[in-house]
């Protein structure tokens, strides 16, 4: 098992994750347990993180694809890149990623074809979304997480154009306990929609 997390199942609480407030982040514990699971890794799997941040995402399919698969995880951000590699290296997993700086759909051209790939909201999703068609396996998935309603219909638009088969959508709200003196308080997170998919 990886240092710092004693599971197999996804779901670290972010507390656990190293955070700065340079970088947006981690993907909110909830959210990377479903995202994961939309991607369907087995060990052994290829994954590429489009957008990693923090690396909570990268992390957790490292996990998942342990000990002979790979995680790629790409932003633009060197601080991201920094901060995901603390975070890669808290959770013991770094024999299993490899992190590359640089923007999305350019730095996907030289990374090998994947099983799955994840892509946070992105300005250029159709071109991303474009280059994640060529760079997937036969029936490997593509999972696209958005904040905005508007990158959520992009999503589902282009992946229908694309091709892509057995498209789901959801969107996720969590409220999460927050104690105060006179008992518990829900607090409501950001509605997140995802937005997955097969290549045929």
């Amino acid at each position: 098992m990886a240092k710092n997390w004693a599971y197999k199942t996804p779901g670290i609480p972010d507390d656990l994750f190293t955070q700065n407030d340079s970088v947006p982040g981690p993907t909110k514990e909830e959210i990377r347990v479903i995202t994961i699971s939309k991607a369907r890794l087995n060990e052994g799997s290829v994954v590429i993180d489009v957008g990693c941040g923090t690396g909570g995402l990268t992390v957790e399919a490292a996990l998942q694809v342990a000990p002979k698969g790979k995680v790629y995880a790409i932003d633009e951000d060197p601080a991201a890149i920094e901060l995901t590699k603390s975070n890669v290296e808290k959770f013991g997993v770094q024999a299993n990623v490899v992190l590359t700086l640089g923007n999305a759909p350019d730095a996907l051209a030289s990374l090998p074809l994947a099983d799955a790939i994840v892509v946070g909201g992105s300005g250029f999703l159709r071109d991303v979304l474009l280059v994640c068609k060529a760079k997937l396996k036969a029936k490997g998935r593509v999972v696209v997480n958005a904040i905005l309603l508007e990158t959520a219909s992009t999503a589902l638009d282009e992946l229908k154009t694309l091709g892509f088969k057995d498209i789901d959508v959801c969107s996720i709200s969590v409220a999460k306990g927050k104690q105060i003196n006179s008992g518990t308080m829900m607090l409501a997170r950001n509605p997140i929609t995802i937005v997955s998919a097969t290549k045929p």
